[in-house]
């Protein structure tokens, strides 16, 4: 599903990936950890194709993405990649149901098609009475169900998903790793999740362990 070869990376004379190798299979969701510094979050930029590795390769269902000019790899990353950040990220002055419609309406989809899976996966996540609530009016819990929604619009095969849980309080953590086994199970994604979450990282199927660019466990 994903391969990564020898993925080496610096900026300036800091080298913060030093030949990672690794493969991520179909449906899997693999946990990614380690001490700050590590390199975890350039590595998931890297893998979603947001940052160039200086040297080696990452395939994604057979197609080596860095071998794509710059519109095709935004096209790619519109469709084939969601993302969910620590800090959600939603536009403040757009709806809940308008930002998951973003990447859909960026990806040439019409409005009507966009709302309407908007719709779905807002009813899907429990947030079908906050569809027309702006972020200000959301709890962080609700923030993040949204930007989780907003990650599945385009129907991705790969969320990448970045401290999801960092900023919220112990019973929304809880529920939003379940919703990522959920997700899992409705609609068969692959999951690759940056965290310092002991507990998140224990739940998924492997845990790939960081240290100084390198992986050692």
């Amino acid at each position: 599903m994903i391969s990564l070869s020898h993925i080496t990376k610096s900026f300036g004379s800091l080298q913060v990936l030093r030949g990672i190798d690794l493969t991520v299979a179909d449906s899997e969701i693999v946990s990614i950890v380690g001490p700050s510094g590590a390199g975890k979050t350039t590595l998931l930029q890297i893998i979603g194709t947001l940052d160039r590795p200086d040297l080696g390769n990452v395939v994604i269902d057979g197609i080596d993405v860095f071998s794509l000019r710059d519109k095709q790899l935004s096209a790619y990353r519109n469709e084939h990649i969601g993302f969910v950040f620590q800090f959600h990220q939603l536009l403040p002055e757009f709806t809940a149901e308008e930002n998951v419609m973003m990447p859909a309406l960026i990806a040439g989809r019409s409005m009507h098609d966009a709302r309407r899976d908007a719709r779905e996966l807002l009813d899907f996540l429990r947030l079908n009475d906050r569809a027309d609530h702006k972020p200000a009016e959301l709890s962080g819990g609700e923030k993040q169900r949204v930007a989780v929604a907003r990650a599945l619009i385009n129907h991705p095969s790969v969320i990448l998903a970045d401290e999801p849980s960092g900023s919220l309080d112990t019973q929304n953590k809880q529920e939003l790793h379940q919703l990522f086994f959920d997700l899992r199970e409705r609609f068969h994604q692959t999951f690759i999740i940056v965290t310092h979450d002991e507990t998140l990282a224990a739940l998924t199927d492997r845990t790939i362990r960081l240290v100084d660019g390198r992986v050692v466990a």
